[in-house]
């Protein structure tokens, strides 16, 4: 949730908006924008016929009778069908494309579909190619669409708000995350849908409309990467990219029973106007399996000196899923001992959910607040940190956008909020000088060194991915929860606010279903840059669990 787009990958004399970008040009200024740009990595390749190779445990498949069944295979399953000629990459864009006929009209999360034409040819060149022993990677001739606030060379970025009177042509270039997914060997088939500016964790906007939840339809989808989950949830698409500032990779997986990773800052890089400060948004996966969603983050992971943090670890090792669990510590932070208003099923579900740590050999303690450090002063002190970094770089990469009265009009609330809390104060703040985004830094430090000793006794620290259960898709962010009002259109999900603030890999993983048959899920939080741990944890949970397999959406009922 809020992903706002940041500057653009479009060369700034070109006058565009692409990734993550606002419109710029002489109208309005330039606001340009970019997350993710870059050279790829080593792709993943899958062994002949299955088995293991290269730290990683392929699948064995067989060529099904109904090619319609093809989606339903894993990302791990299709890429290894692929290489060895089980079935090719036209059969492979047929039944996904069928598959999105039948499927997409009734949930809305894949937008600016291209030519069902124009996506046949490009798969019979990726067959073409495999023939000539051109072998491209692990994704070689997936369907595969971006989420719409990154650029996609030739399809629009809308951002869920470019549209007439102010339209934006096509990208010129790729996002740095596209680049590697392309060089991986993926088919780019359209995009998926993001609320206006990825801000707010409901999938909806004026350009495309909203997208509902892949279990009930009259249901949200979560967001901002809501039509990446529900198409991954509903095998519209093997496995997606999303981005997190706020939630975006936790609260829509958590909501539609899939795997998401808010990575390590730095592990997916981004090729950002400013690339010192802005700490909030990253990139990642989502997915149905931990080893796709290793794999997909094992392609977006890697050193780029564009991205002059990005983190120089070899990625190799993500895919390496054998991690060992007994004895492993777990810290169950729950609702902060009543803090955190939250509906009463969210909290039951999650914690019965806590049995399977404790299947994998794990304890759990529940603890019920955040640990004070410095001046960071626990729970009380979460809400107020997270309300200065989040105007400050929010309002600050909107700021330009506001400026030109035509945009300013048509904005959502939401984004004017963000900017007002900058420039003017909102909820009885004031606004917010240089030296309050210095004294909020330094609250953050104490909530990561907290988490630092917090670290020293526990392995992973666990909460509900949202404080509720998915909300009818008409209302725009719930007024209450319990009773308590909710002051701003994003306090319902302060929930996820701590992994943010910490920088932290964050793992989403399914955790169950409310009594009507809606899903939740867990957030993981590990140690500083420790993604590796957690698709190992995620490995084991899918093991003990098998959420996604034992509860598909009933969509896919056949």
């Amino acid at each position: 949730m809020n992903d706002v787009p940041r500057p653009d990958d479009a060369r700034p004399e070109r006058g565009q908006l692409s990734r993550r970008g606002l419109l710029g040009g002489a109208a309005a200024g330039v606001v340009a924008a970019s997350l993710l740009g870059g050279t790829g990595v080593a792709a993943a390749t899958p062994a002949a016929g299955g088995g293991h190779s290269g730290g990683i445990d392929w699948p064995s498949v067989k060529r099904p009778r109904d090619l319609a069944r093809i989606v339903d295979w894993s990302a791990a399953e299709l890429s290894v069908a692929i290489r060895r000629r089980v079935v090719s990459c036209v059969e492979v864009m047929t039944a996904y494309l069928d598959h999105i006929a039948v499927i997409n009209p009734k949930v809305n999360a894949i937008v600016n579909l291209r030519p069902r034409a124009d996506l046949l040819a490009e798969a019979a060149q990726k067959d073409a190619a495999l023939r000539s022993g051109d072998y491209q990677g692990w994704m070689h001739g997936f369907p595969h669409a971006v989420k719409d606030l990154a650029n996609v060379k030739g399809i629009k970025t809308t951002s869920g708000f470019f549209r007439p009177p102010f339209d934006v042509a096509p990208a010129t270039a790729d996002s740095l995350n596209v680049e590697r997914i392309r060089a991986a060997g993926a088919i780019f088939i359209g995009k998926t849908n993001t609320p206006e500016f990825g801000l707010g964790s409901q999938t909806y906007n004026s350009v495309f409309g909203t997208t509902t939840n892949a279990y009930d339809q009259s249901k949200a989808a979560g967001g901002s990467s809501g039509g990446a989950a529900v198409a991954v949830a509903l095998r519209m698409l093997p496995v997606a990219d999303g981005s997190d500032f706020f939630g975006s990779l936790r609260n829509p997986p958590g909501w539609n029973n899939v795997f998401g990773l808010r990575p390590s800052f730095g592990r997916v890089p981004g090729n950002n106007a400013e690339a010192f400060v802005q700490q909030g948004g990253v990139e990642g996966p989502i997915a149905r399996t931990a080893l796709d969603l290793a794999l997909l983050l094992r392609t977006m992971s890697g050193y780029d000196p564009r991205a002059p943090l990005s983190i120089t670890e070899d990625p190799a090792p993500l895919t390496d899923l054998h991690g060992k669990f007994r004895g492993k510590k777990v810290a169950w932070l729950g609702d902060l001992g009543g803090y955190l208003p939250m509906e009463p099923e969210v909290l039951s579900v999650t914690t019965k959910a806590l049995k399977s740590f404790e299947s994998l050999g794990m304890s759990v303690t529940r603890l019920d607040a955040l640990p004070s450090f410095g001046s960071f002063a626990g729970n009380a002190d979460l809400w107020p940190t997270w309300l200065i970094f989040r105007h400050w770089l929010i309002g600050g990469i909107l700021k330009p956008l506001y400026d030109n009265p035509t945009f300013r009009a048509a904005m959502k609330p939401e984004a004017i909020y963000e900017i007002d809390g900058l420039l003017s104060g909102a909820d009885g703040n004031p606004a917010i000088s240089g030296l309050d985004a210095y004294n909020g830094s330094v609250k953050r430090t104490g909530l990561y060194q907290g988490f630092r000793t917090l670290f020293e006794t526990y392995d992973y620290a666990v909460l509900p991915t949202a404080q509720v259960f998915p909300f009818d898709a008409t209302i725009h962010w719930p007024q209450h929860i319990n009773g308590v009002a909710m002051s701003s259109y994003h306090r319902w999900m302060e929930v996820t606010a701590i992994g943010t603030l910490l920088n932290a890999p964050t793992l989403a993983v399914p955790a169950g279903f409310s009594a009507g048959g809606l899903p939740i899920g867990l957030q993981v939080i590990g140690r500083n840059h420790d993604d590796f741990s957690l698709m190992d944890l995620a490995a084991a949970w899918e093991r003990t669990t098998r959420w996604v397999q034992r509860v598909p959406p009933p969509l896919l009922k056949r």
